[in-house]
């Protein structure tokens, strides 16, 4: 009889510690407006739809703690905006507008970066059409 009141008394030790441990958790989002974001979500999927007509699609990758665009219509690109999340640390994420450069590659350097899972979406207008690629990248 003894050894079950203490198997118990343990037992619930226990669940109270997972709870307090779970509960001091950080909850952050990807972003400040995560569900806003995510009614957008059909409209993303057209903007997908359009860069995968592409005949040529830029290319995203990670050089020398930068990001590097590389697209030969770089320079016809309208509103561009390149985000880098990280999904596990929000102070870690990086927004950039792209301007309209001459040539093929352009290249964002990311100030604070650590070793691990990015998302990096890049969204831009040309001719009238909307268009949008998402990669993740591991640095």
């Amino acid at each position: 009889m003894k050894w079950i009141v203490v198997a118990f008394a343990l037992f619930i030790i226990f669940i109270v510690t997972l709870l307090v441990v779970g509960t001091q958790g950080e909850l952050g989002l990807v972003s400040k407006n995560y569900y806003a974001e995510e009614l957008k979500h059909s409209e993303k999927m057209t903007q997908q739809e359009n860069a995968q007509a592409l005949a040529v699609q830029p290319q995203l990758k990670f050089k020398d703690h930068s990001i590097v665009i590389a697209y030969s219509d770089l320079s016809s690109m309208e509103n561009a905006k390149l985000v880098v999340l990280r999904p596990s640390d929000s102070r870690l994420d990086h927004a950039f507008n792209i301007s309209a450069v001459a040539g093929d590659n352009q290249s964002f350097e990311l100030k604070v970066w650590e070793p691990g899972l990015y998302r990096v979406s890049l969204t831009w207008t040309m001719t009238g059409k909307d268009y949008f690629i998402e990669k993740l990248m591991v640095l």
